[in-house]
């Protein structure tokens, strides 16, 4: 017995054994077919969603959790492409044999080349367009050297690029919070915000830290450290030379402050990680965050740590020195972070850089946190309102078709339950404008028996006998119930397509909830009708 009933399989099958033992004893033989067919699948909708509030997904507005709206600041990404371009520029110009050419980022979108003797100006722009572009940057001639920015197609490809990794890399880290059906999708006109939702959470300080935390990493070499930033700087200079970068952070003795001047071009960077797991050091008792690292990035991190040994390596994670450890020897696939983390925020970080680093910073727009019982309140309001539409529709029926409106009330039964059966098996969340969907779905049942029963009325006014009636009722409508219910399809099939949130989830039930009218109204009803006229002579029908 505890197999049937842990087992989805064996207790379909046990049931639908037995039920078709008794169609097989008690049907005709032209109906026998027919019912184990039917039966069997209504079944299996049965056993798919029971027991219901474990089977079926709620959504947000009925299970309660968070909801957030977020812009992508994606001129983010246009400064970090320029960034690339001034390291990849200075470093190729110094192979050309150009040393001593000062590569500096102008704006978000533009760098400029200076210091290139008029001698070498058509090499320098030779060796400028082979590593950069036409259709990613113009190359322009300026009195100074020379200027490279952006072009709009590429920058329009770059944002469009940052809000799509934006959105795969929070999916990563709204999975490692375990929140079962999140929706993380792009969201309004303007291309760069997305909208998230996550059924179910209730640390919600955790998960936002979580989701609008950057993680960019970088491990940088320290050319000096001082406790003022003007300690760091040259007399009369008010900026860093360009290679260099000063970065604020932990200082050397515990609990201090310090800034750093360090080298901008990273040794190694987040996506050079392959794992972080949080830890204890074994030297202070502290958490810290250990990693491993890619081929290639064990491959770079050997090479600089074993050219540097004694030098001083920093860790940076979004923008800030968590610690700036001595080199002791070449290391090579692994590291250790370490700072001031307590135990939970080590195992944030580190989940957060097991997920990547995002592209670009995030702001909240919009932020709403919805309580569980709100939700519990939705399905009882829901529930109560489908039992009483469905109340109301089987008062009508049974008066308004006498007997025959029993035939009706069955197949809304079946309509419900291959409705909810495939919703549970597909794994579709339920939201409370589904409910309405389901509401609307009963009405749309209703009227498909209604044009059944009234054509069957029409045929028996004729002077047809009640099997002929029945059966030419059936017949003569099935191509408009086909017609009514495939725009309905389209129309929803729209809604999903091009709706968000409360839209796509009326649109869902709506869909689920059509197809399997077709076959409850139109094949069970019929089934019904056939079963109870039997082989003797009806001359009258309660309709």
């Amino acid at each position: 017995m505890d197999s049937l009933t842990t087992n989805p399989f064996l207790l379909w099958l046990a049931i639908s054994v037995a039920v078709g033992a008794l169609a097989w004893t008690f049907l005709r033989n032209e109906l026998r077919t027919r019912a184990i067919l039917y039966s069997s699948f209504l079944v299996a909708c049965f056993v798919s969603m029971w027991p219901l509030q474990e089977k079926l997904k709620l959504g947000l507005d009925l299970k309660g959790g968070m909801h957030l709206i977020l812009k992508v600041v994606t001129d983010d990404a246009l400064r970090a492409t320029v960034s690339d371009g001034v390291s990849l520029a200075s470093s190729e110009l110094g192979r050309a044999g150009m040393p001593g050419a000062k590569v500096m980022g102008a704006d978000i979108d533009t760098f400029t080349v200076e210091g290139i003797e008029p001698a070498r100006a058509k090499d320098a722009r030779t060796t400028l367009k082979d590593f950069f572009l036409s259709t990613e940057w113009n190359l322009n001639e300026t009195p100074a050297g020379f200027s490279l920015k952006l072009t709009d197609p590429y920058k329009r490809v770059l944002k469009e690029q940052t809000v799509q990794e934006s959105i795969r890399t929070l999916e990563r880290r709204v999975n490692v919070l375990g929140v079962a059906e999140p929706v993380i999708t792009a969201h309004g006109s303007t291309g760069d915000q997305i909208l998230i939702q996550l059924p179910g959470v209730t640390d919600v300080v955790r998960a936002k830290d979580m989701i609008k935390r950057t993680a960019q990493l970088s491990l940088k070499l320290v050319e000096n450290e001082a406790s003022t930033r003007e300690m760091l700087l040259a007399p009369g200079q008010t900026e860093p030379p360009p290679t260099m970068e000063i970065v604020t952070g932990a200082g050397s003795e515990p609990g201090t402050r310090a800034f750093y001047l360090v080298r901008k071009e990273a040794v190694i960077t987040g996506r050079d990680l392959k794992n972080a797991r949080p830890s204890i050091s074994p030297e202070t008792g502290l958490p810290d965050i250990q990693f491993s690292l890619t081929p290639t990035g064990a491959q770079k991190f050997g090479q600089a740590t074993g050219d540097n040994v004694g030098r001083r390596l920093a860790v940076i994670l979004d923008g800030t020195v968590e610690s700036a450890p001595v080199i002791n020897s070449r290391i090579t696939d692994s590291g250790v972070i370490q700072g001031t983390f307590s135990q939970e925020e080590a195992d944030t970080l580190a989940k957060v850089l097991r997920a990547g680093a995002l592209p670009a910073t995030l702001s909240f727009l919009q932020e709403q946190t919805v309580g569980a019982s709100l939700g519990r309140d939705s399905i009882r309001s829901g529930v109560l309102a489908s039992a009483a539409g469905m109340g109301f529709i089987t008062l009508f029926m049974l008066f308004y078709y006498r007997l025959s409106g029993v035939n009706a009330v069955v197949a809304l039964s079946a309509n419900l339950l291959i409705l909810l059966g495939a919703m549970a098996y597909a794994g579709a969340t339920l939201t409370l404008p589904g409910i309405a969907g389901i509401i609307l779905t009963v009405g749309v049942g209703v009227d498909t028996n209604v044009l059944v029963f009234e054509r069957i009325r029409e045929e028996l006014r004729s002077g047809k006998t009640v099997k002929t009636a029945v059966n030419n009722g059936f017949d003569r409508v099935w191509i408009t119930i086909l017609d009514t219910h495939a725009t309905a399809l389209i129309a929803a099939a729209f809604l999903f397509q091009f709706g968000t949130g409360a839209v796509r989830g009326f649109a869902i039930t709506l869909v689920w909830g059509l197809v399997a009218n077709v076959f409850a109204s139109y094949f069970v009803s019929k089934f019904l009708f056939e079963w109870v006229l039997g082989e003797r002579k009806a001359d009258t029908l309660s309709i």
